[in-house]
């Protein structure tokens, strides 16, 4: 299989680096973006599989920037972390239905997040199969 590549966007440098940190071991390329707009320029160049996106930064945020990535990159897994769990873009979050998962960030983050996207990953190994068969299906039904 495919080696997988998670994208982590975050303004806040500390917590780019706590991430970093937490996931060093973990067998995956990682890529970190500061900004919405540094992570479409990873996107162009890279492949990636997840991406993990907080909800509130400066000028584009994490919204905008999760559109734009299921309008040009659908078959990106789609998560959100936010230390803003109760503001109204968080809830807008729970109701969006291209979200896999949504972290808020807390005491036991670092652990949470390797799991997550683990199973995130997974999320996208078993949707690619599933197109794949599909795909497979339809040439034989030709």
């Amino acid at each position: 299989m495919e080696k997988r590549a998670v994208l982590f966007v975050d303004d806040d440098e500390i917590v780019l680096k706590s991430i970093e940190s937490s996931i060093m071991d973990e067998p995956y390329d990682k890529y970190f973006a500061k900004s919405s707009e540094e992570a479409l320029e990873i996107l162009k160049r890279e492949e990636v599989h997840v991406i993990i996106v907080d909800i509130v930064m400066p000028e584009m945020g994490g919204l905008e920037l999760l559109k734009i990535v299921k309008k040009e990159y659908p078959d990106i897994v789609s998560m959100v972390i936010s230390g803003h769990a109760q503001s109204a873009d968080a809830m807008m979050v729970l109701q969006m239905e291209d979200v896999y998962r949504f972290v808020p960030k807390s005491w036991t983050f670092d652990e949470e997040v390797r799991t997550v996207i683990r199973q995130a990953i997974d999320h996208y190994n078993l949707q690619s199969e599933h197109e794949d068969i599909v795909a497979e299906l339809g040439h034989c039904l030709e």
